[in-house]
């Protein structure tokens, strides 16, 4: 039996990771969930999982939760940051699923690590503002860092049984959001109702804009080269609308492993929790004969610039990725209220890091107070920026 934590288990990944621990009650069980402020269904979920803790965003939350679970529970409730990181650090737990969405799900997930807790992440912005010390805390905690992202999850399955030195290069794929067809012009049109319209998977509101902007894309090609090992010129994108294959390692004498599945992250989540095994799984099957043309494109990064700006963070290295990740989630928080447009998202994002003088091998607290002055002050960009 595998004691599991879920960081952030009222979003599309904590919902799923409880259908995959629901469908295994012999293989899993749940240690504690932390969530933010969606308390109504943290409850349903309480009642229903029986966790020994449990945590949420602020006081005010844990005194809604304890009133809607009634006297009759006396489960621990904790709050705000120190009590999701005593939650992400629970000594029940052998595993802790990462899933809180943002730069949010950092500092829970190094407490996680120090506690010695393996991770099934599915936050990738843990590794894209802080991989460096992340995978060297791992190391040093001897835990391992399972990917539930379906890309690096498909990575992660092609590179089992495989030699590092014939890893040519890893291509992840991307869906191309619900936009990539559309030309420059007519993205300046786009509403936030059509953006949040994904065509293949069903997320959470942050990711499926980063989706539409292919910010998403540049994330993970950063987290991919922490997980992986691997430097920035050997990670690929190619656009594949069907989103059928997840994503394909090349080796050196040029053959190329893909794997291939239904959108549904469910498949994922269970490999995360179980590796090395597998589970029966009763999803359906994928079919084919009746996918249709499988279809790949380059993508194209003057269109979709947040893709070339996560690029050049990524190989500039430093504080670059913490300036680029706070930046996207002030604009992508000002774009779902309606306060600019989807083509300013790459204006804010550009013009903080064109401010920005990198600091190599960034501290936790520099990470910090640097992710904290580029909200500030791309906060005050989006107030001059008129939505068009």
């Amino acid at each position: 039996m595998k004691n599991i934590t879920i960081l952030g288990s009222t979003g599309s990944i904590g919902v799923s990771t409880l259908d995959v621990i629901e469908k295994n009650p012999d293989r899993f069980a749940v240690a504690a969930l932390a969530a933010g402020r969606n308390v109504r269904l943290l409850a349903g979920q309480i009642e229903k999982f029986r966790p020994e803790i449990a945590a949420v965003q602020t006081l005010q939350d844990a005194e809604s939760l304890r009133e809607i679970l009634g006297p009759k529970h006396t489960l621990p409730i904790l709050y705000d940051e120190q009590g999701m990181e005593e939650v992400a650090s629970y000594a029940g737990a052998d595993m802790v699923v990462s899933a809180i969405s943002g730069f949010a799900g950092l500092k829970p997930t190094l407490a996680s690590i120090e506690a010695g807790k393996d991770i099934a992440l599915a936050n990738k912005e843990t590794m894209v503002v802080a991989g460096s010390l992340v995978t060297r805390k791992a190391a040093e905690k001897i835990v391992k860092i399972l990917p539930i992202d379906s890309e690096h999850s498909a990575i992660f399955q092609c590179l089992q049984g495989q030699k590092l030195s014939d890893i040519k290069r890893i291509l992840l794929t991307a869906s191309g959001g619900p936009f990539y067809a559309l030309s420059r012009a007519e993205l300046k049109k786009v509403t936030l109702r059509q953006a949040l319209k994904h065509p293949r998977w069903k997320m959470g509101r942050k990711i499926t804009i980063d989706s539409a902007s292919m910010m998403n894309k540049g994330l993970e090609i950063m987290e991919a080269r922490w997980l992986f090992d691997l430097e920035m010129d050997r990670i690929g994108v190619v656009v594949h609308p069907q989103s059928i294959v997840h994503s394909m390692i090349e080796l050196r004498d040029g053959c190329i492993l893909a794997q291939l599945g239904i959108a549904d992250m469910r498949n994922p989540i269970a490999y995360a929790l179980t590796w090395p095994d597998r589970l029966e799984s009763d999803l359906p099957s994928l079919n084919l004969a009746k996918t249709g043309p499988l279809t790949f494109f380059e993508p194209d990064i003057r269109k979709f610039p947040c893709l070339g700006l996560a690029i050049e963070a990524g190989r500039s290295g430093g504080t670059a990725p913490v300036v680029l990740n706070a930046a996207n989630e002030a604009a992508v928080a000002a774009f779902l209220e309606n306060k600019i447009g989807f083509v300013d998202l790459p204006k804010v994002i550009e013009k903080m890091l064109r401010n920005h003088s990198i600091q190599d091998n960034p501290s936790l607290s520099e990470i910090l107070e640097i992710d904290a002055d580029t909200r500030r002050e791309a906060q005050y960009l989006i107030t001059k920026i008129k939505k068009g």
